[in-house]
């Protein structure tokens, strides 16, 4: 048999498609959103190399039509989740022997099929599931998992590059083998991409996933099935389950096999299911490796030299863009005494020519978030706005759900720091700024670091250095992604690996090898040429 060492494609980001009137992605990524709107499908659960459906059903409502059904999918009870373990466990001989080049080839081809035939099925199950405009979904469900999966390719032969030294007489070397058991993928509605990644960054690495999509993603969830099949996926090593999330997941932490947990969601569930792991700690066969990356209260800081029109910029793109469903979103900002009225009518401008509906119509910047309980708590919060003493809406501030769960670019001005909305993540499309007096700047920055519980990211304006450096360096703990001059989202793989600490997460940064290693276990194996043959050392002598 053949060997060698594999050099592997060099990856480079994907470019990000225009869609500009009359060109072919417009027109193909169109064609593909009607006619999803136009169908009902069925999704079944993806079990071994079954396709399985039970009775119990729930229908998919885009969140900008919720009385439009476009397809229906099954949900699994606790014997599901055992059957998907049981499938993960006996795939995973087979799929960690097979050589690694042969894993890699499966999901370039993954990631070259995105790029091409799947691009605009996958951008438009997107826009219908999530209600994404068409550039949220091109830079998150294509470019960016195109991204991940080609650079967590060269970030896997990387990995296994990276040998020990050897002294005379001794040939020392590193092998890196998958965790012993399987993993359990929970990912979040709000990224297609990182919900395929949470599954495939392990599988990659020779473990095999039972994967547990958002109830509310499971429309594109199953483009990504359909695109990891099409690139020759063997069945059992991704195993997908819908259902109860608390019956699902008790039966995962149960099993003496689970061997790490991959997460993307909120704080509060993941604080819970790291707790139910250390209770069931006794049970398992290894110490399960426990991913997560959860929520932000993410920040704007802005010095009295920053130009005003570039922070209501970064402002209008960092907080409403996919109405403000990122966990970078910007939903705090900072603004200086000298230059907040010039912010404040700069933002008031551009808000004021932003449009709102359907994804389909590409005129909409803004579209609809993403279920109704989403939308009850955030409009709470700004109903609670409009009649507080200490806050005011400077803009936006409507609402409506009789259609879809269309809530505008909201901005609340806060007369004190600790205003509820400064504090409090909402996931939607609101900011809370407060005005602080311009000379006070370093005090600023010890309330931006205290302020909330969460680390994820955050940005500094100004054309003062000495302000930039002051500033990454007291706010060098609350953000595990900073960014100067810029708005605090956008995170590229290979460019900005993404994950930030605090109640933020374990800041695993996914976009880099370091994500891919915590899905191996390394063993050192040292080998002796000539073994000795005395046990006598020469300081005996």
């Amino acid at each position: 048999m053949g060997k060698g060492f594999f050099q592997v494609p060099i990856a480079s980001c994907e470019p990000v498609h225009s869609f500009e009137p009359n060109s072919n992605e417009r027109i193909s990524t169109l064609a593909a959103y009607t006619k999803m709107m136009s169908e009902v499908i069925d999704i079944p659960m993806y079990i071994g190399s079954e396709e399985v459906r039970t009775k119990d059903l729930a229908s998919m409502t885009p969140p900008h039509q919720h009385q439009h059904v476009v397809g229906n999918y099954h949900k699994g009870d606790a014997s599901h989740a055992q059957k998907a373990i049981k499938a993960a466990l006996a795939a995973k001989d087979d799929w960690a022997s097979m050589k690694w080049e042969h894993r890699a080839s499966i999901f370039l081809k993954a990631a070259d099929l995105l790029a091409g035939p799947f691009r605009a099925r996958m951008n438009a199950a997107t826009m219908v599931a999530q209600s994404k405009n068409v550039h949220q979904a091109e830079i998150d469900a294509s470019c960016e998992l195109i991204d991940f999966l080609r650079f967590n390719v060269q970030y896997m032969t990387d990995i296994f590059m990276e040998q020990p030294d050897s002294s005379g007489g001794i040939w020392n070397r590193m092998e890196f083998r998958p965790l012993e058991g399987f993993i359990y993928a929970i990912t979040p509605f709000n990224f297609t991409s990182i919900a395929a990644n949470l599954c495939a960054a392990p599988a990659m690495m020779g473990n095999t996933v039972v994967w547990k999509p958002s109830d509310a993603q499971v429309y594109s969830a199953q483009v990504i099935v359909d695109l990891f099949r099409a690139a020759g996926l063997p069945d059992g090593v991704i195993n997908v389950i819908y259902g109860d999330p608390v019956v699902i997941s008790n039966e995962i932490f149960a099993s003496p096999d689970f061997a790490g947990l991959h997460f993307t969601g909120s704080t509060n569930v993941f604080k819970n299911l790291w707790k139910q792991i250390g209770n069931n700690i006794h049970t398992y066969k290894t110490y399960p490796r426990i991913v997560g990356e959860t929520g932000g209260k993410d920040f704007i800081m802005v010095h009295k030299s920053a130009e005003a029109k570039q922070v209501a910029t970064a402002i209008v793109r960092g907080a409403f863009e996919f109405q403000g469903q990122k966990c970078s979103a910007a939903s705090r900002a900072y603004i200086p005494s000298n230059l907040w009225e010039d912010v404040k009518a700069f933002v008031i401008e551009d808000l004021n020519s932003i449009q709102m509906g359907d994804p389909g119509d590409l005129s909409n910047f803004v579209n609809a978030v993403i279920h109704e309980s989403s939308f009850d708590k955030i409009t709470s919060y700004i109903a609670q706005a409009k009649s507080a003493v200490d806050a005011e809406i400077v803009a936006g501030g409507n609402y409506d759900k009789s259609v879809g769960y269309f809530i505008e670019p909201t901005v609340i001005l806060a007369k004190t720091p600790r205003y509820t909305t400064m504090e409090t993540e909402l996931f939607g499309p609101v900011i809370t700024i407060y005005v602080y007096n311009e000379n006070d700047f370093e005090n600023t920055l010890e309330l931006v670091d205290t302020t909330s519980e969460y680390a994820l990211t955050g940005a500094i304006f100004s054309r003062d250095r000495y302000a930039i450096e002051l500033a990454s360096e007291k706010l060098k703990n609350c953000a595990g992604n900073f960014y100067i001059n810029d708005k605090p989202t956008g995170a590229v793989v290979s460019q900005q690996p993404f994950g930030g600490g605090r109640s933020s997460g374990t800041n695993d940064k996914a976009g880099s090898s370091l994500n891919l290693l915590r899905w191996v276990s390394p063993r050192t194996i040292k080998e002796t040429f000539v073994p000795a043959e005395d046990y006598r050392y020469p300081f005996l002598g």
